[in-house]
C-alpha cells in the first residue's frame, strides 16, 4: 500500500510540475538565485543566475520525478495479487530510493543548505521535501523488513 501512496503522490507532483510548468519553474529559478536569501556576501558566490542552468535543473528535477512515478505506478501493480514480489520489491526500492536522493540530497541538503532556501520566507519547500523523505524512507523500510510468506494458493509466488 505505501508504494500505491508515494506512486500517487510523486505522480501528482510530477503532474503539477508538467501542467504548472512557469509557476513552479520560478520556484527553482528562485531558490537557485538565492535572490530572497539573506543574501550574506559570503554565500551569494553560490547562486545560479543564468536562466540556462536554471531552467536545465528544473526540466531534471520533473523528469527525475516522473521516472520514479513510473516505477512506482509499476511497482505497486506488482505488489498485486500474482505479481512478482521480487520484481515488486526491487522496483519498488529504485524509486524510492530516487525520491531520497531527489528530496533529500537535492532539496534538503543543496537547496536547503548550499542554497539557503530555509532563509526565503516565500520560496522554501524544506517542508514538503522533509514530507516526501519520510514518506518514502518509512515505505522503503516496510518494503524490505516485510517478511516473505509462502502463497498457499500459490499466487504472488516469487
Amino acid at each position: 500500500m505505501l508504494t500505491g501512496v508515494v506512486a500517487l503522490y510523486i505522480a501528482l507532483v510530477a503532474f503539477g510540475n508538467i501542467t504548472d510548468f512557469d509557476t513552479n519553474r520560478e520556484f527553482v529559478r528562485h531558490v537557485l538565485a538565492m535572490d530572497t536569501t539573506f543574501r550574506d556576501e559570503d554565500m551569494m558566490w553560490r547562486a545560479v543566475t543564468s536562466r540556462g542552468w536554471q531552467d536545465a535543473a528544473y526540466v531534471a528535477i520533473v523528469v527525475w520525478e516522473s521516472a520514479a512515478a513510473l516505477l512506482l505506478i509499476a511497482a505497486t501493480g506488482l505488489w498485486l495479487p500474482r505479481g512478482n514480489r521480487r520484481r515488486a520489491r526491487s522496483l519498488s526500492s529504485a524509486g524510492l530510493l530516487m525520491l531520497l536522493v531527489l528530496f533529500g540530497a537535492g532539496f534538503l541538503s543543496l537547496g536547503g543548505e548550499w542554497f539557503a532556501m530555509w532563509q526565503s520566507e516565500k520560496w522554501n519547500g524544506l517542508d514538503a521535501a522533509t514530507r516526501v523523505v519520510l514518506l518514502s524512507g518509512l515505505a522503503l523500510l516496510t518494503v524490505h523488513s516485510a517478511r516473505e510468506h509462502p502463497d498457499p494458493a500459490g499466487c504472488g509466488t516469487d
